[in-house]
C-alpha cells in the first residue's frame, strides 16, 4: 500500500494572518508539522501544497522533493480539499513511476502532532480496511450535547434533551470530535471525489496533542502549552 503525504499550507488565512509561518517555540507553525511527518515511517511519499513562497523555502530547507506548488486557484477561500489532493496526486503521479494507494493529509495547523499519531492513523485504516481513518478527540463534558442550553428571555431551556441530574463526565456517553490533525483515506474514496469513506474509523489523540490553530486565543495556548511542557522538561 503506497501511501502519499500531504502537508496543506496555503497563504491565505484570514482568522490568524500568515498562520503557517507564525513562529512557535521560535519555528515556523508549518516546520512543527514537516518535523513529524519526515519521521512518521507510513509515509512513502511526503509534499507540502502550498502557494506561498514563504512556506515553500521552509519546506525546501528540509527536502527539495518537498515542495509541490500549489496553483492560486487551488488556494482561495473556496477552494476545495479534494482539488489540491487531486493536484498532488497528479504531480506526484507524474514523477514517480509507481502510483499511490492511499492519501494521508497532515495539517500544518496541529503543530502537536507526533509521527506515532500519523503512523497509527495510516495502521487503522490498514487493518480495518476502512475507507477513511482519522485522528479524533475526546469531547470535553461542558460542551457535550446533553448540557447544550437555548434562552428563550432569560428561561434556560434544554437543546436537546434533558440532562435529568446527569452532570458528571461519567454520567454522560463519551463523545468524540474529529480534530483536524490526520486524516488517512482510500484512493478509491478520492477517485470518488471524497475526502472521508462512509466507512471512517477514529483514532483517539489525547487533548494536549490535539490543539487545532484556527483563532488567535488557539495560538496563545499552543504558546502556553509548550512553555509548560519545556518547563516540566527543565525541571
Amino acid at each position: 500500500m503506497r501511501n502519499l503525504g500531504i502537508i496543506p499550507a496555503r497563504a491565505g488565512s484570514k482568522r490568524v494572518p500568515r498562520k503557517n509561518v507564525r513562529l512557535l517555540g521560535g519555528k515556523p507553525l508549518v516546520a512543527w508539522t514537516i518535523e513529524a511527518a519526515l519521521k512518521a515511517t507510513s509515509l512513502d511519499r511526503l509534499v507540502v501544497s502550498s502557494d506561498d513562497p514563504h512556506v515553500l523555502r521552509i519546506a525546501a530547507t528540509y527536502d527539495g522533493q518537498l515542495i509541490l506548488r500549489r496553483p492560486r486557484n487551488l488556494a482561495n477561500d473556496r477552494s476545495l480539499a479534494i482539488d489540491y489532493v487531486r493536484h498532488a496526486l497528479k504531480a506526484c503521479e507524474t514523477a514517480d513511476t509507481a502510483g499511490f494507494d492511499t492519501v494521508t493529509i497532515i495539517q500544518p495547523t496541529s503543530p502537536f502532532t507526533l509521527p506515532e499519531d500519523i503512523d497509527a492513523t495510516v495502521d487503522l485504516l490498514a487493518q480495518s480496511h476502512a475507507d477513511t481513518a482519522v485522528s479524533v478527540m475526546k469531547l470535553d463534558q461542558v460542551i457535550h450535547p446533553f448540557k447544550l442550553k437555548v434562552l428563550e428571555g432569560d428561561r434556560l431551556l434544554p437543546y436537546l434533551e434533558e440532562e435529568r441530574g446527569r452532570m458528571a463526565d461519567h454520567q454522560l456517553p463519551q463523545l468524540h470530535s474529529r480534530n483536524g490533525a490526520v486524516y488517512a483515506t482510500r484512493r478509491s474514496v478520492i477517485d470518488a471525489g471524497q475526502i472521508i469513506g462512509e466507512d471512517c474509523r477514529g483514532y483517539v489523540m489525547p487533548t494536549e496533542r490535539s490543539v487545532d490553530i484556527n483563532e488567535e486565543i488557539d495560538m496563545a495556548f499552543a504558546e502556553f502549552l509548550l512553555a509548560r511542557r519545556e518547563a516540566r522538561l527543565a525541571a
